[in-house]
């Protein structure tokens, strides 16, 4: 099956490494707002647009060697390359030897004989500009989720800057033929939305034939979604695109022990909480599933992405 991942962070990349499993028809489609870490400096200091996601995605979905994806996500930890990744200096380079960033993606596809392809909503240099309950207006990705986080202020407004940036004709195209097309895992605003703000990506959402699916965050994000609801994300997406636009919401019921609930609540994160006598429930079909994995190293609560495929392609025909 043809299949469209579209969003960013680690919610998107964890998914891709499940889905691959099932088809080799994936592209991927990912934000180019972050302006935060190393992505950050080759913004400002090289005019390249933000790698890390791109990385990510691109390492979620290699068939190569382990040692060469760890190379990827390797970070310097001294140093004057303290903090910098190996993945996005790689990524810089090609950009500089081939002429493109476009042109660094695939090389770097084709050397981790990666399953389908990486591809950035927009090449335009564009930015996150978030007007939040409070009336503050703030600029940037990373500024974004601080102000948030920092004031407990929700996001009313959000828009890209310079406005309808053009998403490449790879992007149209892949949502075009596409069989499944799947929004998130990932931060509602920073990663999933910000796709949706190319103007030209969400009316070709809109119009494909393909079915729509949403994949629920687990986790409330402190900064964009706090006392946020599931139906509460959707009607945010809908906000974009429209209502009837998506038809499957694949929603996480694993049952998760109370001392890493407590250990987000610790950062002002909880259990996204679902409201079934919602109306929404009458317009989209809701797939309660148990997906949820803990990563035992830093006890962060993820996506089992094996149980999430299944569950795409078991919903999806």
């Amino acid at each position: 099956m043809k299949i469209v991942a579209i969003g960013g962070g680690t919610g998107l990349s964890t998914m891709l490494k499940g889905i691959k499993k099932y088809t080799s028809n994936i592209t991927a489609i990912v934000n180019v707002s972050d302006n935060g870490g190393h992505s950050g400096i080759v913004r400002s200091e090289m005019n390249i647009s933000p790698t890390g996601d791109i990385r990510n995605c691109i390492v979620g979905l290699a068939n190569t060697e382990q040692i060469m994806k760890d190379l990827l996500q390797y970070r310097f930890s001294e140093g004057s390359l303290k903090d910098h990744n190996f993945g996005n200096i790689l990524l810089v380079a090609l950009t500089k030897m081939t002429g493109s960033f476009e042109n660094a993606i695939q090389v770097t596809s084709k050397v981790l004989a990666i399953t389908g392809k990486v591809l950035p909503v927009t090449l335009e240099d564009v930015d996150l500009y978030a007007t939040f309950s409070d009336g503050k207006e703030v600029i940037g990705e990373v500024e974004i989720v601080k102000y948030g986080k920092e004031n407990e202020a929700l996001i009313k407004n959000i828009v890209l800057k310079p406005d309808n940036p053009e998403p490449t004709k790879e992007v149209l195209e892949a949502i075009r033929d596409a069989e499944i097309i799947i929004l998130g895992p990932g931060s509602l605003y920073t990663s999933i939305i910000s796709n949706l703000l190319v103007p030209k990506v969400a009316d070709a959402i809109v119009k494909s034939s393909a079915k729509k699916m949403y994949v629920s965050n687990i986790m409330s994000q402190p900064g964009e979604t706090t006392n946020f609801t599931i139906e509460d994300h959707i009607r945010e997406i809908e906000n974009y695109l429209g209502k009837n636009v998506i038809d499957i919401a694949i929603i996480c019921n694993t049952k998760i022990k109370k001392k890493y609930i407590e250990k987000y609540a610790e950062e002002g994160a909880h259990v996204l909480k679902l409201n079934k006598r919602d109306e929404i429930w009458k317009r989209i079909q809701k797939v309660e599933v148990d997906i949820a994995k803990i990563d035992d190293k830093n006890s962060h609560i993820r996506h089992n992405e094996l149980k999430l495929a299944n569950c795409i392609f078991e919903n999806g025909g």
